[in-house]
């Protein structure tokens, strides 16, 4: 502890410095407004600065591009809860419930508990990451391709047991976005599947494309059939800010949210997002008032930002730790190192002290600044709702797409996106909920990745899974939970069936 907080006070004096602290600022505002934009994320906007980096020192390039992704998991959440539409993939979650405040005119506290949340996940989750990388990060590399796999479908299976609609409607829609994951090159075979010849669907549909369509799309869609045109909203400056009671409800659910976050942060994989929808599930399972989640609840906007922003810097760990990158992001930020010769993994704390705990106390001081930064701006935010519905909705299909179209320059996107509204609204109108079709769709190449490595791994035999015990207790708690959501439900069916037949 001693020797932690020694190199803490080091890394303060390098973050500090004023050459560093600009860089550190400008990459949270960067990260923020890449957040709120909708269809970028924090890897689009890493991709586009990341040849500035290569003119600068190795501890302020490292700096501004982390900035760049935490600022980026806070900003996320602003289009979420304002108009439904997620900046950014790991703010799937907080459409549901953080939309719901909005139309309830409350808009500035879920931005507020938003903001708070994430600073409270943020600074935990740096404090964990400076005490645990090395231990969690060993644990995490226990984990081989076919407890990766099992513990992927019971994440599916706990999920869908505690979403809002009945089982067999949510399992139905993670099926259909797995299904929708597999379009594209084949991992491991190269061959391309069910693209339909459009070579633009060769690197698959693109998360930002559907989930901008299912939510946003098809909530201009369904405020349209519905002459939802609303009076402008006009908050008074007391209602910005959250109540006591609204504190009090969220406490729990950002410390849960926290917890949950980091520890599925340096799991492998899309971990933010995951995160998100577990704590959302977790909080929904543990609340006293379950029919609230969807209708307003703050508890569904405090844990899954916070979850997602705990996640983000859990996912440093492996990074720091052992120079293991466990997403795109984090393999840029590698890459950033060894451009300037820094070599990652477990000798950098001792080779490059001065980078390492500069970074971390960077993380510190970044979390500090988003804070800052998004509470005043929550005015300036619900401000933008005063706009005449008849007016902001066609603005807001405008930005909906320019931002996916700006990723990858493609028409094919605004037309999955478009595709993906419709089905969306169609859906929507037939009492499926469509966050279960997001996570189908981002956990799909993941789990047939594991898969098949396993496959690799056992030359085809499927006992491997057995034979593991990690893998087959995951797998048999998933297998529990889906006979625990099915079998209730089809016993009262038969038992009605046979009471209407007496």
């Amino acid at each position: 502890m001693a020797e932690s907080l020694q190199g803490l006070l080091v890394g303060f004096q390098v973050a500090l410095a004023p050459s560093v602290l600009v860089y550190a600022i400008l990459g949270c505002v960067i990260g923020t407004i890449v957040g709120v934009l909708p269809g970028l994320g924090p890897l689009a906007g890493i991709s586009i600065l990341l040849p500035i980096s290569f003119g600068l020192p190795p501890t302020t390039a490292i700096v501004l591009l982390a900035g760049i992704y935490y600022g980026a998991m806070y900003g996320g959440s602003t289009t979420s809860i304002l108009v439904r539409i997620p900046g950014e993939a790991a703010s799937v979650v907080t459409c549901i419930d953080g939309y719901e405040m909005t139309r309830q005119g409350r808009a500035g506290p879920a931005l507020a508990i938003a903001a708070i949340g994430s600073f409270v996940a943020g600074t935990v989750s740096v404090v964990a990451l400076m005490l645990l990388a090395p231990p969690l990060a060993r644990f995490a590399l226990a984990f081989g391709p076919p407890e990766y796999l099992a513990l992927l479908l019971m994440g599916l299976m706990v999920l869908s047991y505690i979403s809002s609609g009945p089982m067999p409607k949510t399992l139905t829609m993670a099926t259909l976005g797995l299904l929708l994951g597999m379009i594209g090159i084949d991992p491991m075979s190269g061959y391309n599947r069910f693209a339909g010849g459009v070579h633009e669907l060769s690197d698959g549909l693109g998360v930002l494309p559907l989930a901008v369509g299912l939510f946003g799309v098809s909530e201009i869609m369904l405020a349209y059939r519905n002459q939802a045109m609303r009076p402008a909203s006009r908050p008074r400056l007391a209602e910005l800010m959250p109540s006591r009671e609204d504190v009090r409800r969220s406490v729990g659910p950002i410390g849960r949210g926290t917890v949950i976050g980091f520890l599925i942060g340096i799991i492998p994989g899309s971990a933010h997002i995951l995160s998100s929808f577990v704590s959302y599930a977790v909080e929904k399972r543990l609340s006293q008032h379950p029919e609230q989640f969807g209708k307003g609840a703050v508890e569904g906007v405090a844990g899954p930002e916070s979850a997602n922003n705990a996640a983000a810097s859990g996912a440093f760990v492996p990074m720091l730790a052992l120079g293991v990158p466990l997403g795109p992001v984090q393999a840029i930020l590698i890459a950033v190192l060894m451009v300037h010769g820094v070599a990652p993994g477990p000798l950098l704390i001792t080779q490059q002290p001065q980078l390492f705990w500069g970074f971390i106390a960077s993380m510190y001081i970044g979390n500090l600044v988003l804070l800052v930064l998004n509470l005043p701006l929550v005015g300036l935010f619900v401000t933008f709702l005063r706009l005449p519905y008849s007016y902001l909705y066609p603005i807001i299909l405008v930005c909906c797409i320019v931002g996916v179209y700006t990723v990858n320059s493609s028409m094919v996107d605004v037309l999955i996106m478009t595709a993906a509204g419709a089905a969306g609204y169609m859906l929507r109108r037939l009492q499926y909920d469509v966050a279960p079709v997001v996570l189908g769709f981002i956990l799909s190449p993941m789990l047939e990745m594991a898969f098949r490595q396993s496959l690799a791994m056992s030359g085809g035999d499927y006992a491997i899974f057995l034979e593991r015990p990690i893998a087959v207790t995951l797998l048999a708690i998933g297998a529990a939970v889906l006979l625990l959501g099915l079998v209730p439900p089809l016993w009262r069916r038969g038992l009605r069936r046979s009471q209407a037949a007496q």
